[in-house]
């Protein structure tokens, strides 16, 4: 029998083949309506015997977030057990739309309510389709290969190419560095503002059990401090609450309708989606998602997505894009609420803003303790699980990409490179931040390099999820190709603009 082949995202929601032959009943209760124009192949019949399951013992049946026996029954046995198996497998799409919104992202988008009110809505809706294309493609490879972003980099491209990506990464590394160095300035900050104590101090003692928990705690534990620092962003939807929202003005401003061409509006533009889409992203996306089937594989080298079972195959790929689908738009939901929220609070009052913490500042008097003590809330943990990230998604993919190991669940003895370049990674990001460097010279020196580096990595992600030689069937389809592509052009344009503000003071 031959493989089946599997379509990609946004198609066969009717549960017919390309060839009109009804799937088998389970295929059809999953509806790919997440699948058809990514993979870029057909979907043919799956086969009814590919349900069966393969022994306990078999590598293949290692799930993609590494559950036991016992949960396999309990996905077979009824729906509790199948939500149960859902909500596992969710992660790395989820820590990184969360961590998107980290305090630079925040100070971003509330100057974006603050200076024009609803007028920068219309990106929430624009970044949404992108930053689902790019994290999809950069799941389904690691699904598709076994391997993360680095290592599949170093396989698809020659030395001289590879060369320049390698100076791209080495940046990326420095910009997550910096990025992170303001970040835990705006923790002490937020610290700060909650009368916890002074702002140096905080930034030290948090950098520092930052450090501990990423180089001493096993990989499972982090993840799943990771999730719930998630939920703590969950703060500025409850500031809407106490914001009086004109809500015309905010459908004319998802519409576009507020859009202008001055040179300051199309850089905070630029800004905004510098900031949603970050080359971390796609970095953390992939190594978390390859230490998961790590773990599911006990250690080893997880199989590829054509050496599991096609039930297996296509369960982890319906599973990684549901991740990656709810992490994005809990990303924008974020944004888009800390944009309306400083737009009914800031912007009514003519407040301008340059950081997190001004913002939450500039908030008490308008509107109450509660909403600048939940803003300030914000911020917090969303740097306290933005900076461990940007420190590992710059390591490890150097690590990958010059063929070191790497993974939080290694030893420091059996991963040197990786947690070298972890560790001055943070003890850099924590003295920039005890020297009292503006953090918004930090910010804008941040924003450069990534505005410089954005585009290239986009097309760099774009060339090997589309190399047949690496991943066979689940190569990028036409939809996947023309709006990764779409996403490319548009983040070199926004990077370009970025670059020409900030020289020119813009």
């Amino acid at each position: 029998m031959s493989t089946p082949r599997y379509g990609g995202v946004f198609g066969a929601a009717t549960g017919l083949t390309n060839a009109g032959t009804p799937l088998p009943r389970r295929a059809a209760r999953v509806k790919t309506v997440v699948e058809r124009g990514v993979a870029g192949q057909p979907d043919a019949m799956e086969d009814p015997t590919a349900t069966e399951r393969p022994p306990a013992d078999r590598p293949d049946d290692a799930g993609t977030s590494g559950h036991d026996e016992n949960a396999e029954n309990a996905d077979e046995a009824g729906k509790p057990g199948r939500i149960s198996r859902v909500l596992r497998s969710l992660g790395p799409g989820i820590v990184t739309g969360a961590a998107d919104d980290d305090p630079s992202g925040i100070a971003t988008y509330a100057q974006a309510g603050a200076k024009y009110g609803s007028a920068l809505l219309w990106t929430v809706p624009l970044t949404l389709p992108l930053m689902i294309v790019v994290q999809e493609a950069c799941e389904r490879m690691t699904l598709a290969t076994g391997d993360s972003f680095g290592a599949l980099i170093r396989k698809r491209f020659r030395r001289g190419t590879r060369t320049w990506v390698t100076v791209l990464v080495a940046a990326l590394l420095v910009s997550n560095t910096v990025n992170a160095a303001a970040d835990l300035v705006a923790i002490g900050q937020g610290m700060q503002l909650l009368h916890a104590g002074p702002a140096p101090l905080w930034s030290l003692i948090l950098g520092i059990v930052i450090g501990f928990v990423v180089v001493r705690g096993s990989f499972e534990w982090i993840a799943r401090i990771f999730k719930w620092l998630c939920l703590v962003l969950f703060a500025y939807v409850a500031v809407l609450a106490v914001a009086h929202v004109d809500w015309g003005a905010v459908g004319a401003g998802l519409l576009g309708t507020g859009f202008r061409w001055d040179t300051g509006y199309l850089a905070l533009v630029a800004a905004v989606l510098g900031t949603t889409i970050s080359p971390y992203m796609f970095f953390w996306q992939s190594e978390e998602r390859e230490e998961m089937l790590r773990k599911g594989a006990k250690g080893d080298d997880p199989p590829r997505l054509d050496e599991r079972p096609p039930a297996k195959a296509r369960r982890m790929l319906l599973l990684g894009r549901l991740d990656v689908i709810t992490g994005m738009l809990f990303s924008v939901a974020i944004m888009f609420a800390i944009i309306v929220g400083s737009a009914a609070t800031l912007g009514a009052h003519h407040k301008t803003v340059t950081s997190a913490a001004e913002a939450a500042k500039a908030l008490q008097p308008i509107a109450g303790d509660y909403a600048s003590i939940l803003f300030a809330l914000g911020f917090i943990g969303s740097g306290m699980l933005a900076v461990p990230v940007l420190a590992a998604s710059g390591s490890a993919g150097f690590a990958a990409l010059l063929d070191k190991p790497w993974s939080l669940d290694r030893p420091p003895h059996k991963a040197k490179t990786f947690y070298a370049l972890l560790l001055v990674s943070l003890v850099a990001a924590i003295v920039l931040a005890l020297i009292g460097v503006d953090p918004i010279s930090l910010l804008v020196v941040a924003a450069v390099i990534n505005a410089i580096a954005a585009g290239p990595f986009v097309i760099v992600l774009m060339l090997v999820t589309g190399s047949r030689q690496l991943m066979g069937e689940h190569r990028n389809g036409p939809l996947a190709r023309t709006l990764g592509w779409a996403t490319a052009v548009i983040m070199c344009i926004a990077g370009a603009f970025g670059i020409y503000a900030l020289v020119t003071g813009s």
